[in-house]
């Protein structure tokens, strides 16, 4: 590869591809036509919903495709020009992806966080168009020596080239000499049809006619957390929660939350996300397992937000002090820990903007306020908010929350079901803040419609919750995974979040701890985002009857768990969750998303599916690939052959090559057939590690 003469560490980007910058002199169409000379189309990445930025995190490698082709017969060219925020600008050659589709790509790491502009250019390539003419005519001795001047005129042609290296300059010359020399005959000619040194010095620097400029686009990279993490919820009033004489649990507080963090970090967490920590309302106030009727000592669902002692901006005060919570903040920071914050826009009955802004909610023909409702469900601890009666007001006064929380030091928040708010509201707050501040991320927690899910994506959420934790067969999963890859990935990064507070799926509920293991491997390995709730550890897996929710679910009390004692009991899940993200930090194949592929078993349950990044897009400059076969039944004991297409990372197939099992450190040497036996009880996944040979 011929590099540019900027020096690596400087250039914001990573690429096998990358081609000295030239400038593209664009030919110039007639303007009573839609389509250019070498027509340019579907580029990618690109965003279905409105005319929103596609948008990737610092150090993803992202696709770059289009389609391009032309009349005839007659061979093309695609390059990618870049543009990054700094003002770096780098040149990309594209491959062609299939014969006969004219869907061309090339994959660039992007390093530099800020707005990227970016444009395909296609062109004649006449070296390629004549070398594919040549070979075949040379060979068949028809109209060789009219191939042969056509070639030494293209070889003079490139050497007057000014930038081309003298050394390339003199091997064209040399080159064009030799195919009009006499003395050469036919089989030397073709040789140097062929010669691949040739070749290498028209792809880097091709000799192009009817340069085609396609649109200018842009692409936004945002900080690496906002794509990149593993994230866990706990309450804080839970941690640290004792029960006192009389049979009560006195709440635990910021500081006796913070005594968890050591523990959080040590799994190899990166994200701890706390529920609403505002004060709760006390009218209407829900009980245990969202009963109606609370006792004296029933806290309430931290959703129900507001009270006579604060509203948004306030901090429920048996958690402590606003100052507290800062003092919570810097700990997690100690630990590596992040601080994510609950942002829920909605208000228990006597929250302060009831009585100061009654317009901000619906009022009823009775005069009544409209509680939250799911039909048949009402939630009548909690109004939502209207957002047509004063959309300004509501506007200033989230945004001022969002910035109160800002300077407190949270730069994450979740974002409690944004799809029952307008999406045109999310578009403006998300823009106003990371105007400010860049480095805000905000997750949407939508278990909605693929339409409205996706669409907030678009329109600026950089994190969302997705179907993950109802997708778990075999079929699902590599329909799921394959979508999130490849499909909406321009837009939409997923947060593989294993449960929530009242989220707890059959499968876990009757899966067991197989099933606990086989959904936190899953979600870890397949994108690099995941979260885990507390207690998942534990394998807290009863339902309250009738529901998909924890029975005694922490939404509505408090939560003693014996996190110590389960770790020496040998009955939590705490090590293997350590051991999936030291694997994940280890491993830069897993902290990517786009990257995946499904591969083949010959068995229903048995998921097959391979995470590779090249050695050109990788921090280190080492290749990694990584090949997860998990068995999707928690029942069973599953044995069947795998079928792997190695060309992936590169490796011919019915090659061996060595893997080593990142659980056990079990070594054996692989082809592309091979036996597994995963047995859901002990051992119900592989996560292989492809060694590079020595």
């Amino acid at each position: 590869m011929v590099t540019t003469t900027r020096s690596a560490r400087s250039r914001p980007w990573r690429s096998a591809s990358a081609l000295p910058v030239r400038s593209a002199d664009a030919w110039q169409a007639d303007r009573d036509t839609r389509a250019r000379r070498l027509p340019l189309a579907q580029p990618a990445p690109s965003v279905p919903w409105g005319d929103y930025r596609p948008k990737a995190f610092q150090g993803e490698a992202v696709p770059f495709r289009v389609t391009a082709f032309r009349e005839g017969h007659d061979r093309i060219g695609v390059h990618l020009r870049l543009f990054s925020p700094s003002g770096d600008e780098s040149l990309h050659r594209l491959e062609a992806l299939e014969d006969g589709f004219d869907r061309w790509q090339t994959t660039v790491a992007l390093l530099e966080q800020g707005v990227w502009r970016f444009r395909f250019e296609s062109f004649g390539d006449d070296f390629a168009t004549w070398e594919h003419a040549a070979s075949l005519k040379i060979a068949a001795g028809v109209d060789a020596p009219l191939m042969r001047e056509m070639g030494a005129q293209l070889f003079e042609r490139a050497a007057r080239e000014k930038g081309r290296p003298a050394a390339e300059r003199a091997a064209l010359t040399t080159a064009a000499a030799s195919l009009r020399d006499p003395g050469v005959d036919q089989t030397a000619a073709l040789a140097v049809v062929e010669d691949p040194a040739i070749a290498a010095y028209f792809r880097d620097r091709p000799v192009m006619s009817l340069v085609t400029l396609g649109d200018d686009l842009e692409l936004l990279v945002e900080r690496e957390r906002a794509g990149v993490g593993a994230w866990y919820e706990f309450f804080p009033r839970s941690e640290g929660a004792r029960r006192l004489k009389d049979g009560t649990i006195k709440s635990g507080t910021f500081r006796t939350a913070a005594k968890r963090l050591p523990a959080v970090a040590a799994m190899g967490f990166d994200v701890v996300y706390l529920p609403p920590i505002h004060p709760i309302g006390t009218r209407n106030r829900k009980g245990p397992n969202n009963t109606l009727e609370a006792g004296p000592g029933d806290p309430g669902s931290p959703w129900a937000i507001g009270s006579a002692a604060g509203g948004h901006d306030a901090v429920h005060p048996d958690l402590g002090t606003l100052a507290d919570f800062r003092s919570f903040v810097r700990a997690a920071r100690a630990e590596g820990l992040e601080v994510a914050l609950d942002l829920a826009l909605q208000a228990a009955p006597d929250h302060p903007w009831v009585a100061e802004h009654p317009e901000w909610f619906t009022t009823l023909p009775d005069g009544t306020i409209a509680y939250a409702e799911n039909p048949p469900k009402k939630y009548q601890d909690i109004y939502p908010v209207n957002f047509d009666n004063d959309p300004a007001g509501i506007r200033a006064e989230v945004l001022r929350i969002v910035r109160h929380w800002i300077a407190q030091g949270v730069r994450i928040f979740r974002v409690d079901n944004p799809h029952t708010k307008p999406l045109q509201f999310w578009e403006w707050l998300i823009a106003a803040v990371t105007a400010e501040d860049p480095d805000v991320v905000f997750l949407a927690e939508a278990f909605t419609r693929p339409a409205p899910l996706q669409s907030l994506a678009a329109a600026g959420f950089q994190q969302s919750y997705t179907y993950f934790t109802w997708r778990n067969t075999k079929p699902e999963l590599e329909e799921f995974l394959s979508g999130l890859a490849h499909e909406t990935d321009a837009f939409l990064r997923p947060n593989l979040f294993v449960n929530t507070p009242d989220i707890l799926t059959e499968y876990l509920q009757f899966g067991g701890r197989p099933a606990y293991r086989i959904r936190a491997a899953i979600a870890a390995t397949a994108a690099p985002t995941y979260g885990v709730y507390a207690g998942y550890e534990l394998y807290e897996n009863v339902a309250r009857p009738g529901s998909e929710e924890n029975i005694d679910n922490e939404k509505y009390e408090y939560k003693l768990r014996d996190w110590a004692g389960a770790e020496e009991r040998g009955e939590s899940l705490a090590p293997f969750l350590t051991r999936l993200n030291e694997i994940r930090r280890a491993h830069p194949a897993l902290r990517q998303l786009r990257n995946l592929t499904v591969h083949w078993s010959d068995d229903d349950a048995i998921l097959v599916y391979v995470k590779h990044l090249d050695a050109a897009l990788s921090s280190d400059g080492a290749s990694d690939t990584i090949i997860v076969v998990v068995n999707t039944d928690p029942h069973s004991v599953r044995q069947t052959m795998v079928h792997l297409d190695t060309r992936v990372w590169g490796v011919a197939p019915g090659s061996p090559y060595e893997v080593e099992d990142l659980i056990t450190g079990s070594r054996w040497t692989w082809s592309d057939h091979n036996f597994v036996m995963l047995d859901a009880f002990t051992e119900p996944v592989h996560i292989l590690h492809v060694k590079e040979p020595r």
